[in-house]
């Protein structure tokens, strides 16, 4: 495709139905919803036409994949700012702005990197047996070694590695990942990856028990350590920044100041032979105390570690607007509809353009806020407010969203809810012999999700399950509650997640993953927008019920996991 350049693609946005909304015809419909009293107002102005019109300006080759950290997502991020002002939505970013901006961090490595373990050979350089980890920050600990199981603390399940204990001037060594990570049964979210078991979180929970730094070795009783060490070492810090880079959120970087490294199955036992069992026999034990393993000193152990991470930094903004509500009690609650408008950008000439992944989620967002504004316009507005959000950095680990639960615009017991839109273009389709991208899924093609959408998050918010179930029934999509318990990890990869892990009622609308996710073929030609119209009306009438409910929808507690 031809790649108009940039000031074309800002010019071509500024369109009449973006500047001339007060023009807008009065669409008020006013028969019966399943989901409510009567269907959201301006329901039906949402149109293929226009969902069509924004995504082939979204998706364009000259918006360059839209990167975190680019001059294309500043461009994109403008454009949705300025929609939401010519919609006349209030700004709810920093000092009265529509931005939220934040730091988002990525790690290179200095030079004088050395671990020595007393008896397993002299001081090594990083790749020998070993690795920095940018879970922990540049330093320098000395001193005696205690093993610590998989070192998580989750007191939503009473969870705790350290059973109370101190490790004062100690250097804690834990197992990476979790207890029963291939149990469907687990109450770590089941095979889902849990929350408690980064990295970063481990190394800060040693850090608040007084730990001097934090080893991680393989789980070993569940998977073979690392063939070789220089390679791996060579991979997690390359010389150059890669073009997709790796990032983590600065707010939670700066919390940790102690030095972290991966270590080999080989150093960690050198450590733990005084204690008579080997690193399987370990982890066995681990994984079989419901409650947390506790402090194992291993007597006479000395490590040294110094480490030259370093933290370089990129600004990251969230696009955030606000339709305040009309009932004095409630309007001081929120209903968060959100999708992501970065994407995996360009590789030279070939363009990453994301149009389901997530431009589809991105212009439904508009979309119902253009129906929320036409609304407020004729003077019907929700009970509840609404807010608009288009978040930063999903790709690089939704990073975006988890900042906004550290520095919400509501307070998060005041969000009633929020709506994830991600991926609401396509037919699901896993191929046979797909590989690792649709690892857990079956086999099913696109015409049998044809109508189908997949909702996800229903184990913890069912009451909110049953809100979409009801208001889709003018609709007709086929819901389909799956892939909350799947080893795809689905569940924790979109941004509902982060409000999920704050005990926020949330739900993600997907339509599912295809052979053209993550590639050059995620084009605006190949989305389904007549499914795509019906999916985002489906949920502007699911928020407006939510908005005008006397009730709010509750979570589940973490650990009440039911198979999918």
């Amino acid at each position: 495709m031809n790649r108009p350049d940039v000031v074309h693609f800002v010019s071509h946005f500024a369109t009449p139905r973006m500047l001339g909304l007060a023009a807008a015809p009065l669409i008020v419909l006013l028969m019966a919803c399943g989901g409510g009293e009567r269907a959201a107002p301006y329901n039906d102005s949402i149109t293929e036409a226009e969902l069509r019109d924004d995504l082939f300006l979204l998706a364009h080759d000259s918006m360059r994949g839209r990167l975190s950290g680019t001059a294309e997502l500043e461009t994109t991020s403008d454009w949705i700012r300025d929609r939401f002002d010519e919609l006349g939505l209030q700004p709810a970013g920093d000092n009265g702005t529509y931005d939220q901006h934040f730091d988002l961090v990525w790690f290179s490595l200095g030079s004088g990197d050395l671990l020595t373990v007393e008896g397993a050979g002299g001081a090594r350089a990083g790749g020998n047996g070993w690795t920095p980890s940018n879970a922990g920050a540049a330093g320098s600990a000395s001193g005696p070694v205690v093993f610590v199981g998989f070192g998580i603390v989750e007191p939503r399940l009473n969870y705790d590695d350290y059973l109370g204990t101190s490790v004062d001037g100690k250097i804690v060594l834990v197992l990476d990942r979790e207890p029963g990570v291939s149990d469907p049964a687990s109450p770590f979210d089941g095979v889902v990856t849990t929350e408690a078991s980064r990295t970063w979180r481990k190394a800060l929970s040693a850090q608040e028990r007084g730990a001097s730094a934090i080893l991680f070795v393989r789980d070993l009783h569940n998977r073979p350590d690392i063939d070789d060490w220089g390679q791996y070492h060579a991979s997690l810090w390359p010389a150059d920044m890669r073009r997709i880079e790796r990032f983590t959120l600065g707010a939670w970087a700066e919390q940790v100041r102690i030095p972290a490294a991966e270590v080999s199955v080989e150093l960690a036992q050198a450590l733990i032979a005084v204690s008579g069992n080997s690193l399987s026999e370990l982890g066995v034990m681990a994984e079989e105390s419901p409650d947390g393993y506790g402090v194992i000193e291993l007597p006479g152990t000395r490590l040294d570690l110094t480490t030259s991470v370093q933290r370089n930094v990129v600004l990251g903004r969230n696009v955030l607007a606000l339709l305040e509500g009309a009932d004095p009690e409630l309007r001081d609650e929120v209903v968060i509809i959100g999708a992501h408008h970065d994407h995996n950008g360009a590789d030279g000439e070939t363009v990453f353009n994301g149009a389901d992944d997530d431009g589809s989620g991105t212009v439904g967002v508009l979309e119902v806020a253009e129906a929320y504004a036409r609304a407020a316009e004729e003077g019907e507005r929700p009970r509840r407010s609404v807010m608009f959000a288009l978040w930063d950095a999903e790709e690089r680990g939704l990073l975006g969203a988890w900042y906004y639960t550290l520095r919400p615009f509501f307070p998060l017991e005041r969000t009633a809810a929020n709506l994830n839109l991600d991926m609401i273009g396509r037919h699901e389709e896993v191929p046979e012999d797909g590989g690792g991208r649709f690892r857990g899924l079956a086999v099913q093609s696109a015409e049998s999700n044809a109508n189908a959408i997949n909702i996800l998050g229903y184990t913890r918010a069912p009451e909110l399950a049953s809100m979409v179930e009801a208001a889709n029934e003018p609709t007709g999509l086929t819901l389909r509650f799956r892939y909350d318990n799947n080893e795809s990890n689905l569940l924790r990869r979109s941004d509902h997640w982060p409000f999920l892990q704050n005990d926020v009622p949330a739900i993600w609308f997907h339509t599912g993953l295809h052979p053209d996710y993550h590639t050059p073929f995620d084009d605006a030609e190949r989305i389904e927008y007549e499914k795509m119209t019906r999916i985002v009306r489906l949920v502007h009438q699911t928020s407006w019920d939510l908005a005008n409910s006397d009730t709010r929808p509750r979570v589940s507690p973490m650990g009440v996991r039911p198979p999918s």
